[in-house]
């Protein structure tokens, strides 16, 4: 896997773009394909559109832009994102745990999303979260997180959870619609009677 992570840096723009998913990485990836299919296309299918001088130097400029941002790369190579908590994080989790558990739900998301934010792949803080979500009522948010961990590695020892809280969020989206049911059941049988002495009388 580190192997992996280091072949990403013979393209310029992909270390960002496949282990952060960053759209600058897809952007300058993009750019840098463009170029080099632009030198080939002109250095050896359609020779008589441009010079040498011209295609030597379309072939210089691409290995700069190889050269600045493989050495940019380098320089700034994310670091791998960690799949544990440690000693730093751990404290954050057990407040994020508690301040749920206390129903402090502002105080749990703040910290929550601030744990994820330097470790995504926590799969038990992603459903604590997806579960406090569904507890405020923010039904598509909390399944969209939900879903999003099901199909992930690190979700992957939380299946029978997940499961659980969609379940749950299946049944919450279906008392309102009971709710209103009920309502309209009860307002038609409350005009009944009104109904039945009008044609009495």
């Amino acid at each position: 896997m580190a192997l992996a992570r280091y072949l990403t840096l013979v393209w310029p723009g992909m270390p960002w773009l496949w282990l952060r998913g960053s759209f600058a990485g897809l952007v300058l990836a993009l750019a840098f394909a463009v170029a080099v299919d632009v030198a080939v296309l002109t250095t050896f299918i359609w020779t008589e559109l441009v010079d040498v001088r011209m295609s030597l130097a379309l072939w210089t400029a691409t290995a700069a832009v190889w050269l600045v941002a493989t050495a940019s790369a380098v320089t700034g190579f994310p670091p791998p994102l960690t799949r544990r908590r440690d000693a730093s994080t751990e404290p954050l989790f057990v407040a994020a745990r508690d301040a749920y558990l206390g129903r402090d739900w502002l105080s749990a998301e703040t910290k929550l999303r601030q744990l994820l934010a330097g470790s995504p792949l926590d799969g038990e803080a992603q459903l604590l979260l997806g579960s406090l979500l569904r507890r405020v009522d923010r039904l598509d948010e909390a399944e969209e997180a939900l879903l999003k961990l099901s199909r992930s590695d690190a979700g992957r020892g939380w299946q029978a959870e997940i499961a659980r809280e969609l379940d749950r969020i299946a049944a919450a989206r279906q008392q309102p619609a009971a709710a209103a049911g009920a309502a309209g059941a009860a307002r038609d049988a409350g005009s009944e009677p009104v109904a039945g002495r009008r044609v009495a009388a």
